[in-house]
């Protein structure tokens, strides 16, 4: 086999997958037709939970770094903005910065791992077998083939691996087309500026290289004809009209439009044929979720996928991966469709009704919680199949602090075991090392209400609760765990953090101190 994974598109989606599977031991293939990275950034927006996902990995610090951190987000444009600065997490905004960029981190970080990316090479078709797939490629040098186990398809909206894999994409036609322009604005309004009304409607976004993103829509939008260019002319004019200025609009480095053509994936995985990102969902980009639930989709993806290929896990482990975030793109469409009925309607009815919920976001707290949870992902959760499990079961861990120690649980995720916390003295879980788990011992600091009498838990590698123990006993709550370590096929290489002196002390080589690679999965 020449590649575990071919992953076709060497976008955010496709190289963090790469990045996931080199970090569980897989090798990969990333062929992206580009010769160089697209300088027009279609995303804008990094989310919380996106953020949380790299931290998880250590590589987030550059993101930080560079990124213009905005403490909320919007809902369907709504006058009232919605506040994360309350969120459960340790990163309260949204990060503006170009998907060039992140783009550029994060192939950086795939080839520092052992990723092979291949430019200017595209593929053109495959043909299955019960073993392997036969990638077909165009390079240029003339086509050739790859053989890999199996083909991933991260390929975008027309994606050439879905449409001859015969998966299904069913959804709706565009209706509406918005227009955006990353311009020079020689006279910015306040940060955050947003409008609405009878005119359209209009938002502002800063760009950390110093440029402005403009973005609206207006009752001409309104066709099911994709409009011709957008030029600057005719961006100020739609400004002005909204806003009655055009804020000295100048040297656009971009101009585009974009519809609400809206289409999700009949399935996800077919035999060796896997789907990611916008090749499985496509939506109007309403609250910049996009590239955030695919980079999500491939950190789902990439740990099951690594184990599944290195022997941990079965191959049937694979169908949890539309099992779980099928439902998430479905829910990505409703809540898309949602904000677009009310961000492309201008009448006095619905101007009232986006009145009515600025207010209830304004006054109720937990309303705007419940929305913001929702466009950030830090509510995704993955219901069990147990209807007796714990209720934090399938729900992301929070960053959980420990006493004495700097470090929360994110620094203890890994990609190649599952994370087991002994939260109490004498609980025995100590005793129950094995390939491909990772042992965390010591009492939370201020743990959050509903991890309050939390004794154990064991954590997947993407971060999500596998299994929670309450029990009071030390032995039932060994045995509960050791059922609980039963159930996982994926457990895999030992590394057990024990409490030493405040400080966490690492007993095997295969340390979360430095990323682990291909040659720590045998440790």
């Amino acid at each position: 086999m020449e590649q575990h994974v071919v992953i076709a598109g060497g976008g955010p989606v496709g190289l963090w997958l790469a990045a996931e599977l080199r970090r569980g031991g897989a090798t990969v293939t990333v062929l992206e037709q580009r010769l160089e990275i697209d300088r027009r950034s279609k995303a804008l927006t990094i989310h919380p939970r996106t953020i949380e996902v790299l931290a998880s990995r250590g590589a987030h610090r550059p993101f930080l770094d560079e990124g213009l951190r905005i403490p909320g987000g919007h809902f369907a444009m709504l006058g009232e903005r919605l506040d994360f600065r309350g969120l459960a997490t340790p990163f309260p905004y949204t990060l503006a910065l170009p998907q060039a960029r992140t783009e550029d981190l994060l192939e950086a970080h795939a080839l520092g791992l052992g990723a092979r990316i291949l430019r200017g090479h595209r593929v053109s078709g495959f043909t299955e077998h019960a073993e392997s797939v036969t990638v077909l490629v165009e390079g240029p040098a003339g086509p050739y083939e790859l053989r890999a186990a199996y083909l991933v398809g991260c390929d975008g909206v027309r994606s050439t691996v879905r449409t001859v894999a015969g998966i299904g994409f069913p959804g709706t036609p565009a209706t509406v087309f918005g227009w955006l322009g990353d311009v020079s604005l020689d006279s910015p309004p306040r940060a955050g500026f947003s409008t609405f009304g009878s005119q359209g409607g209009l938002m502002i976004a800063p760009m950390p290289d110093g440029r402005y993103r403009v973005v609206g829509v207006s009752p001409d939008s309104l066709t099911t004809a994709r409009p011709g260019d957008l030029t600057l002319d005719e961006l100020r004019d739609k400004a002005i009209a909204i806003t009655g200025e055009d804020f000295g609009m100048r040297d656009p480095l971009w101009l585009s439009r974009f519809g609400n053509a809206t289409r999700l994936a009949a399935r996800y995985r077919l035999g060796r044929i896997l789907l990611a990102g916008d090749a499985a969902h496509q939506h109007f980009p309403a609250g910049g979720v996009g590239m955030n639930v695919g980079i999500q989709d491939a950190h789902n993806l990439g740990w099951k996928l690594a184990a599944t290929l290195t022997g941990r896990a079965p191959d049937n482990l694979l169908d949890t991966y539309h099992d779980e975030r099928h439902p998430v793109g479905a829910r990505l469409t409703e809540h898309s469709r949602a904000q677009t009925a009310l961000m492309t309607s201008f009448t006095p009815e619905n101007l009232a009704l986006r009145a009515l919920l600025s207010g209830v976001i304004a006054q109720r707290p937990a309303f705007n919680e419940d929305l913001s949870e929702r466009l950030t992902a830090l509510a995704v959760s993955y219901p069990p199949l147990d209807p007796a499990a714990h209720p934090l079961t399938g729900t992301r861990a929070p960053d959980l602090a420990f006493v004495g120690s700097g470090g929360g649980l994110f620094a203890s995720l890994r990609t190649d075991a599952h994370l087991l916390l002994s939260l109490s003295d004498g609980s025995r879980l100590s005793a129950l090392d094995r390939p491909g788990l990772v042992v965390r011992a010591g009492a939370l600091h201020h743990p959050p209400t509903a991890w309050a009498h939390v004794r154990a838990a064991l954590i997947r590698p993407d971060g999500h609760v596998a299994w929670i123990g309450t029990e009071e006993n030390d032995v039932d709550l060994a045995t509960a765990a050791e059922h609980a370590l039963a159930a996982s096929a994926t457990l895999h290489s030992v590394t057990h953090i024990t409490r030493e002196r405040s400080n966490f002390r690492c007993i095997t080589a295969s340390c979360r101190c430095r990323p682990p690679t291909f040659h720590d999965r045998e440790h």
